[in-house]
């Protein structure tokens, strides 16, 4: 008979968003195996807490919990987010729309954008924004859920939510909880480690107690308590292509009404947001601390919100890089413990799921198979590589040249792979696609198109194609979509009718 070499005992080291999105998960995933699953943190503890904008990968998440989208909007006092306004990015008064949704409708296998460019280059340059209902619904403050089955691509959108990172983290322990997973409240003193493996043996507790597991996940946060505090697993620092080290965090008053957009605007050394909550307005500045200093950002911030803060900012210092080994030995890092880039693009939580989601995929037996650990963390590097290739294009395509930090934006010397993409776009409109890519082409577009950089030609498919004809379709295009749009109702309307909490 073969020896029972299952996991039984996991121990997940810190709550907020990671710990609690991992634990839910988990338990749901391996509910009924015996799987036991512990979370440590302390309360004593603050977590960061910074997000509170995420993408629509979210929604599957904790639909897969069994958790649906009008409950956790009410849970979380979230308010709807159709995608990111990008405002003084390109030039000052240079305004744009990330929308999570497509653009238009490919036609003979061509996509939208050639037809698009094709129009633009015959003397007809039309607003690419102007062919998407995310994009046309955030302009006008208005939002209706998605069709279940759409006429056409031009009805194909989709939606995330803006909400309070800490309801939703509580909203996971309640989840988790129930699914079994128990919570201990302390501070871990010390890490055990086998002097032969190198492999977590037991965490002692400041209460006295030792709890011991078979795998870790360190959910710990930017210091990585268990993968670099005890194992050393290394950190790939990647600031000289993200020059952003630092963010203040602040929270001020509701904004009536709210819209169905982030809003990130440009500033001397960074940027700021805004993010609409049914209880307040989430606001913060990122910013390079080589190009300002804490005090002069701070300034900065106040100036632009005024007098709409509640509480005074809180400032969070990062490197933008990774974990050298996000799975070392026994442990696995998820969440900030594995690397952060910056907020931009609300790219953390996702990471988070994609990393739980990993991990389920390639959960291993007690004795870890070699091949497993080094699939995950190739996975997660390329992963990480991909969402820091398209947040760096964000600031090497500005145009300002007002302040030192948006030129050194752009003198970045690009990584290989996002230099090939960036080319291959420029000489022939084509989208490269890697593995492991969290951003679509349409995202990628929008990021193109709304920083002006633009192939000089078309498909040559198209050369035959009548103008006139061309022009009148696209028309239709953006007439469907505004007819769509005036008929649904204002975010706000949906907010109170289907999502309000009383505060």
């Amino acid at each position: 008979m073969q020896p029972d070499n299952r996991i039984r005992d996991l121990v997940i080291v810190g709550g907020g968003t990671a710990g609690w999105m991992t634990a839910a998960s988990l338990a749901e995933h391996f509910r009924g195996s015996g799987l036991k699953i512990t979370l440590i943190e302390s309360s004593a503890i603050g977590t960061v807490g910074v997000g509170e904008a995420t993408i629509p990968t979210i929604r599957r998440f904790y639909q897969s919990l069994g958790l649906r989208d009008l409950d956790v909007l009410k849970a979380t006092h979230g308010t709807v987010k159709l995608g990111i306004r990008f405002d003084g990015w390109l030039h000052d008064g240079s305004s744009f729309i990330h929308p999570f949704g497509v653009f238009g409708q490919d036609l003979r296998n061509i996509p939208f954008h050639q037809y698009w460019l094709r129009l633009r280059a015959g003397g007809e340059a039309t607003d690419l924004g102007d062919y998407s209902l995310a994009v046309a619904l955030a302009r006008a403050g208005r939002f209706t859920t998605p069709s279940p089955n759409p006429p056409s691509t031009l009805s194909v959108f989709d939606w995330a939510l803006h909400f309070d990172a800490g309801l939703f983290a509580q909203l996971m322990r309640r989840t988790a909880e129930r699914a079994g997973v128990r919570r201990i409240d302390a501070r871990i003193e010390k890490v055990e480690t086998d002097a032969g493996s190198g492999h977590i043996t037991g965490l002692l507790l400041d209460n006295g107690d030792t709890v011991r597991g078979d795998l870790f996940v360190d959910c710990s946060g930017f210091h990585g308590l268990l993968i670099e505090g005890a194992l050393k697993a290394g950190y790939e620092d990647w600031s000289h292509w993200l020059l952003c080290d630092r963010a203040l965090a602040a929270q001020g008053h509701v904004t009536s009404p709210p819209p169905a957009f982030t809003r990130v605007t440009a500033h001397k050394a960074g940027w700021r947001w805004t993010i609409p909550l049914q209880h307040r307005t989430g606001h913060g500045y990122v910013y390079s601390s080589r190009h300002i200093s804490d005090a002069a950002a701070e300034a900065e911030l106040l100036a632009a919100v005024g007098a709409d803060l509640k509480m005074a900012p809180r400032r969070i210092t990062f490197t933008p890089g990774r974990r050298r080994q996000a799975w070392k030995g026994n442990c696995v890092a998820i969440g900030l413990s594995s690397g952060f880039l910056e907020p931009l693009e609300s790219t953390s939580i996702a990471l988070i799921e994609t990393g739980i989601e990993k991990l389920k995929q390639l959960f291993p037996a007690r004795e870890i198979d070699p091949f497993l650990v080094d699939e995950y963390n190739d996975w997660s590097r390329r992963e990480m590589e991909r969402v820091r290739d398209f947040i760096i294009l964000h600031y090497w395509l500005n145009r300002r040249d007002d302040t030192a930090f948006w030129r050194d934006c752009r003198s970045v010397a690009l990584p290989d792979t996002l230099a090939g993409k960036v080319e291959m776009w420029k000489r022939r409109g084509h989208m490269v696609r890697y593995r492991w890519e969290m951003f679509q082409p349409a995202s990628w577009l929008a990021i193109y198109a709304g920083f002006d950089c633009l192939p000089d030609g078309y498909d040559p498919g198209l050369d035959g194609m009548d103008l006139p004809s061309l022009s009148r379709g696209l028309a239709g295009m953006r007439k469907g979509i505004a007819d769509a749009v005036a008929d649904c109702p204002t975010h706000e309307e949906f907010i109170d009718r289907y999502a309000k909490v009383d505060l």
